[in-house]
């Protein structure tokens, strides 16, 4: 009968509506896209693929989020719009047939000391309410169970004008219960100074006893106003100060002293080291500052609190004998069966909520982690599902979801439950875009665009659109790469001695004992939540020489670039400024030799309220960012804009031979091109980095210091399949001078290529943090004992 209606030539036409069934993107430019037209299906699960800086996120985020965003904001009337981030129009000619984008990116949460995943995901705000209604004895509003509310007692009087000389004269009182503890201020640690860090008590001032870094002992400001200030006996060795020379010494109030004729300000030692040093942001300060802080100060758990942030009235009020803080503490999955079995018609709804979200974090693969777990330790892929939580049960349909390498820090045991979430989203009829390397990923989606065929200014455009069977056959480097298959190593290498980690117990280790093998490379494996950054990070032995390349944001302005961050334009600017005669500083666009006009940036930015604000090229200097007479200095033939705006790779060619030949900068340029970062110029933002870049740039700069041990934390991020053989190239040779590489890693190629694996497991949580394979890889294939040797035999086909 149906079919008969449908073939009738008298059945109506389709609904004009129906035809919107496509994201039209036509003429996009933004970053290094180059006029991209491609017509995306909705409703589908698209993927994403391409080089590491081919143009993926350009498009997908810089676009088609971007102009989402920009265009839902607009519905919004101009007084709240001054509110919200002002977004200017993508440089795009046409976007046809968008819908609410909801972004699912890996930017880290944030690192606030008062971050939790309890008060990101909601889920604290919850049980706050859960508490204030059920818990005995009762002792609040939900304020009261909160670390990030203090408790507050105010009174006093105020005048109300009734106008024609009438006023009154009304007292208020006003109290506030709040659950923050009063000794840490809710953040759960205490910070403390060690004393001997900053002085030696055997000295006198006289004879230097200060051992911080840069107090010189003629220096007028630091040392001597301590020395001379009257206040305190110089040729005194500092274990002889009595009581009130002690007080002075380290807490005096600032004071004004004179010191040879000249007023300066006294202050105690620790109020002045808190003020010049531990005010300031730690992955700023130079090196041997930083290592002087990390010295100096140590974080402990609050006594008063046991670390739980809040006061002692919030954690006696209990519900089934368990506190709020107890609450928080349990691993999720066991918090979840807690909720589960409460049962209160007074709050059926709220329990109801609570238990969708806490379920949800079991189904995303996170109930391993608590709610009280600081937000600013999660990895990038945990923090990208935490933000999926929200959006798991959501009711909408005809949404755009859009992922960034949603598979980020999952075991290849865990991708397969990703997938099926992917696949939920889009069978409600939402469109879900993703960016994404991982093969098993990209096989499950219905549309797939291709963008290369390199990176930077060699990419940016579409390589090919279709099928997955349509890409496989195609001629692209990921077409050919999809099926790439890493053999097990035949022969490894012989540790040259141990790192020995006897009863680790940071997080959810039990009691590890652990010889990591050194002068090999050692591939760290187990399920997310099992343990391995807990061993690598938190168990190592101090002092064994470790430098740790993490996936940390990397600090920088729109002035950064990688030739600061690098220290790569120091040398340049020497070998220009000899070359010529004049001084280095004339070289840098945020010093003398900036553009006077728009400051050595490049651009004009105009602030337009609620509008997008507009960044117009710098008329003076067209986009050099230097004053013109800066550029008549030459070398090699190039001005210091060429040098800038050249890629890795031509810059190595440059400064490698021939008259602009610098040994210096040509280090740095060959650590860059090293870990595949060849494409990039020196002077792109930092701020337009991905994720997986930003490592490597950290890699680079990393790969001259002194240290024995290298510890790598997922270096396989954002690399596209074609660029982990390099990478692998780069971990033997770092070997073979003599390094020893430690790698938490679940790419199976890095795996296949380890001289030995240590794999944790065998679940998260508390299911994990036990070793359960210590061996070579072919050994790990052989037993297949694990989820990982499973996983791994698999790979290899063996």
């Amino acid at each position: 009968m149906s079919m008969a209606k449908r073939t009738d030539p008298q059945s109506p036409a389709p609904h004009a509506a129906d035809s919107h069934d496509l994201i039209r993107v036509h003429g996009a430019r933004v970053n290094n896209l180059r006029d991209v037209s491609i017509e995306i299906p909705k409703r589908r699960l698209t993927v994403f693929t391409g080089v590491s800086g081919s143009g993926k996120s350009s498009l997908v985020f810089g676009t088609i989020a971007a102009e989402s965003q920009r265009l839902i904001n607009e519905t919004y009337s101009a007084f709240v719009q001054g509110f919200m981030p002002t977004l200017a129009r993508p440089e795009v000619d046409v976007l046809d047939g968008l819908t609410t984008v909801i972004t699912v990116d890996q930017q880290r949460l944030g690192a606030d000391p008062r971050s939790t995943v309890g008060t990101v995901t909601d889920a604290n705000a919850m049980l706050r309410i859960l508490f204030s209604r059920l818990g005995k004895p009762h002792i609040g509003s939900p304020q009261a169970f909160s670390f990030n509310v203090a408790s507050v007692q105010a009174s006093g009087a105020f005048k109300v004008d009734r106008g024609a000389d009438r006023t009154r004269t009304v007292k208020r009182t006003f109290t506030r219960t709040g659950g923050m503890c009063t000794r840490c201020e809710g953040r759960g640690t205490v910070s403390d100074i060690d004393l001997t860090q900053l002085y030696d008590d055997s000295k006198s001032l006289a004879e230097g006893a200060f051992t911080i870094p840069g107090w010189k002992s003629d220096s007028f400001w630091t040392v001597r106003v301590y020395a001379e200030s009257g206040l305190l006996d110089p040729d005194k060795p500092i274990r002889k100060f009595t009581k009130k020379e002690m007080q002075d010494f380290l807490y005096r109030e600032p004071t004004k002293v004179k010191v040879e004729g000249v007023n300066l300000t006294y202050e105690g030692l620790i109020p002045k080291i808190q003020k010049s040093f531990l005010s300031k942001d730690k992955e700023a300060l130079q090196p041997h500052i930083r290592e002087f802080v990390e010295r100096a100060v140590t974080f402990t758990t609050c006594p008063d609190c046991d670390g739980s942030r809040l006061s002692a009235e919030a954690r006696s009020s209990k519900i089934a004998k368990l506190s709020i803080a107890d609450a928080c503490a349990m691993q999720i999955s066991d918090l979840a069966e807690w909720v589960r079995g409460l049962d209160d018609p007074s709050v059926a709804p709220l329990l109801a909520a609570l238990q969708r979200t806490l379920d949800s974090f079991v189904e995303i693969g996170l109930g391993y982690l608590s709610l009280d777990r600081p937000s600013g330790t999660l990895s990038g892929g945990e923090a990208q599902r935490v933000k999926m939580i929200r959006h798991l049960g959501s009711s909408l349909t005809d949404v755009t979801y859009v992922f960034d390498e949603p598979t980020i820090g999952l075991h290849p045991h865990d991708i397969q439950r990703m997938n099926d979430l992917l696949l939920r989203l889009r069978d409600k009829g939402n469109t879900v875009l993703v960016v994404e390397h991982k093969p098993q990923t990209i096989a499950i989606a219905d549309h797939v665009v291709d963008l290369g065929p390199g990176a930077g200014t060699a990419g940016g455009t579409v390589c090919f659109e279709g099928t997955v069977a349509g890409l496989r056959a195609g001629d692209t480097i990921t077409g050919r790469h999809l099926d790439d298959r890493a053999a097990v190593k035949e022969t490894v290498r012989k540790p040259t001695g141990a790192l020995e980690v006897r009863g680790a117990s940071a997080h959810n280790l039990q009691g590890v004992d652990v010889d990591i093998p050194l002068g090999v490379l050692t591939v760290i494996t187990g399920v997310a939540g099992s343990g391995k950054s807990s061993l690598v990070h938190g168990s190592i032995p101090a002092g064994a020489e470790v430098v740790s390349v993490d996936q940390g944001a990397i600090r920088g302005s729109r002035r950064s670039n990688p030739a600061t961050y690098t220290g790569l334009l120091d040398p340049i600017r020497k070998a220009f400024a000899k070359a010529n005669g004049v001084k280095p500083a004339l070289f840098s666009p945020n010093s003398e030799g900036a553009c006077p006009t728009c400051n050595g940036a490049g651009v004009i930015y105009t602030d337009l309220a609620m509008m997008a604000g507009v960044a117009t090229t710098c008329e003076e200097c067209e986009g050099r960012r230097f004053q013109a007479s800066v550029l008549d200095h030459r070398f090699g033939g190039r001005d210091i804009s060429e040098v800038l705006a050249m890629s890795v790779t031509e810059a190595e060619e440059f400064f490698g031979a021939g008259e602009a030949r610098t040994p210096a900068a040509h280090r740095i340029l060959e650590r860059l091109a090293d870990v595949g970062l060849g494409y990039l110029s020196l002077g792109q933002p930092l701020t337009t980095l991905s994720g997986g870049e930003r490592q490597r740039l950290k890699l680079a700069t990393h790969m001259a210091d002194k240290g024995g041990v290298y510890v790598l934390d997922e270096p396989t991020t954002g690399l596209h399949l074609a660029d982990v053989e390099q990478l692998l190239g780069l971990l033997d040779r770092l070997v073979d001078s003599g390094k020893s590489v430690i790698v938490v890693e679940h790419h199976q190629a890095v795996m296949a290529h380890a001289d030995w694996i240590i794999d944790l497991g065998p679940g998260a949580g508390h299911d994990g943090g036990r070793i359960v394979f210590e061996g070579t890889p072919a050994d790990l294939v052989a037993a297949r004992s694990t989820l990982t040797g499973e996983h791994l035999a698999a790979y290899v086909g063996s």
